[in-house]
């Protein structure tokens, strides 16, 4: 019996779960919390992420203790502390600053198809990592990232392309992700077996 479902995330213990939605076949690591989210089919992340305000494609597979849409504070304020926008945690006839949080939910971060997202990597808001891209462990990404590009340091810079731009072209044309279930089955055989270059040949 599959351990994933099509109707059901699988979601681990420890999990907190906020106004999100979940594609087919999707997976939540222990102790994750999402928040204001969209996990594409298939995707999933390992244990203890943080994920608020974000749109993550289909196949994005995210590592353990990654951070993606981190929030941020009202720098140009007299204050940083949440107690401008927290207020009614505070005191018993102020409200909380719904403006600011429209705002911060506005600020999305964009994961792509195919993407994987290593170890303890962050994601800022407003930043779009492209289909088949790679962050690398530790990372701090507050640009975008190109598609089939591989990233890494801090603040993270290119390391290498994974396909040259021609067969990340044809990829992304290609659009697997688009498959049916039953497709990706038949298909099986063949993403074990061949290279990327081959794989295009065969299914373009």
């Amino acid at each position: 019996m599959a351990e994933l479902s099509p109707e059901t995330p699988l979601i681990h213990p420890g999990c907190s779960v906020v106004d999100s939605h979940f594609g087919a076949y999707t997976e939540l690591g222990a102790g994750t919390r999402l928040a204001h989210s969209r996990l594409g089919d298939y995707s999933y992340c390992d244990r203890n992420c943080d994920i608020a305000n974000a749109e993550i494609g289909k196949f994005s597979n995210i590592a353990s203790a990654t951070r993606i849409g981190a929030t941020d504070h009202p720098m140009e304020k007299a204050s940083l502390h949440h107690f401008l926008y927290r207020s009614a945690s505070y005191w018993d006839d102020a409200e909380d600053d719904a403006d600011w949080f429209a705002r911060r939910r506005a600020r999305m971060a964009r994961i792509g198809h195919d993407t994987w997202i290593g170890h303890g990597a962050m994601i800022k808001p407003d930043v779009t990592i492209g289909h088949g891209a790679v962050v690398a462990s530790g990372s701090v990404v507050t640009k975008d990232v190109a598609p089939y590009t591989i990233v890494g340091g801090n603040t993270a810079r290119l390391i290498r392309r994974r396909y040259c731009e021609q067969s990340a072209e044809r990829m992304m044309g290609l659009a697997w992700w688009d498959w049916d279930h039953a497709a990706l089955r038949r298909a099986l055989p063949d993403f074990r077996a061949l290279s990327a270059e081959a794989f295009l040949e065969k299914y373009e």
